[in-house]
């Protein structure tokens, strides 16, 4: 059967709501004809209408952060160290030390669409969903989580929506030996917004980056701000999602991809 794969990422792009705006991406183009005054230092005496029609290069500048676009967090964006709760408490990875094995792997979808903007989803919660699709967790299976966020990609409250994963939700799946999970919102745990509220109300710091705080207890990785994933079966596929290797950093982007193939299985 023909090998099928689905983008599960989304674009980086100029005015497109994708992250707040003080931590927006922006990119300069520059195409094949106001690209001149870079190429003509190397060639002195070159005028434009000397090359074929007078086209020049195309070419991009881009500012952005490692958190920008789907990108996957090491450990280290996390906490300063990790694994303490196996014992070994140790420092925690950068993305280019992140083992190429957890990347390339069966992946398993949760699907919590129905879950309110800035729910906490359970560990109850994630036993109930997988009993529900009928599956059992191997461990480095890659652990996505397809939450409302994803359909309001661009709209003016994206940062906003979708529920977010709390500490036991994490740590279930990390006890089971899952190193890498995803979700289509802009964080893995539930929008600040809703957070920030909680925390006003009771001052429990506990309560802050809950989900990702997991990883100081066990090493992992997630991917952010993914897309598509309401097209995905709960089981069937492999998750790609290599990310750049950027030295000592706390993410790197990645061109994330669901792959179907009958050989894979």
């Amino acid at each position: 059967m023909p090998r099928q794969f689905v983008d599960l990422s989304i674009y980086l792009e100029n005015d497109v709501v994708s992250d707040p705006p003080a931590f927006a991406p922006k990119i300069q183009y520059f195409d094949h004809k106001n690209s001149f005054e870079q190429m003509a230092p190397f060639f002195p005496g070159l005028k434009q209408e000397d090359l074929p029609d007078g086209d020049v290069w195309a070419v991009e500048t881009v500012q952005l952060s490692t958190h920008n676009g789907t990108h996957l967090d090491a450990p280290y964006h996390f906490h300063s160290t990790m694994d303490k709760a196996l014992g070994e408490k140790r420092r925690a990875w950068t993305i280019d030390e992140v083992p190429l094995e957890w990347c390339f792997q069966p992946g398993v979808k949760l699907d919590f669409r129905a879950m309110p903007d800035g729910y906490v989803v359970t560990a109850a919660d994630v036993e109930a969903e997988l009993k529900r699709i009928g599956h059992a967790l191997s461990p480095l299976e890659i652990v996505v989580v397809n939450t409302r966020a994803g359909s309001r990609y661009g709209h003016n409250d994206f940062v906003s929506a979708g529920c977010g994963m709390g500490y036991d939700a994490t740590m279930y799946l990390l006890e089971r030996g899952v190193r890498l999970t995803g979700t289509d919102a802009w964080s893995w745990d539930a929008p600040f917004v809703y957070t920030a509220e909680k925390y006003a109300a009771t001052q429990d710091a506990s309560l802050i980056w809950e989900g990702h705080k997991a990883g100081r207890d066990i090493g992992y990785c997630h991917l952010e701000k993914l897309h598509n994933l309401e097209v995905l079966p709960p089981t069937g596929f492999y998750i790609s999602c290599f990310p750049h290797k950027i030295r000592g950093a706390s993410a790197g982007w990645t061109r994330a991809v669901a792959i179907f193939d009958e050989g894979l299985k």
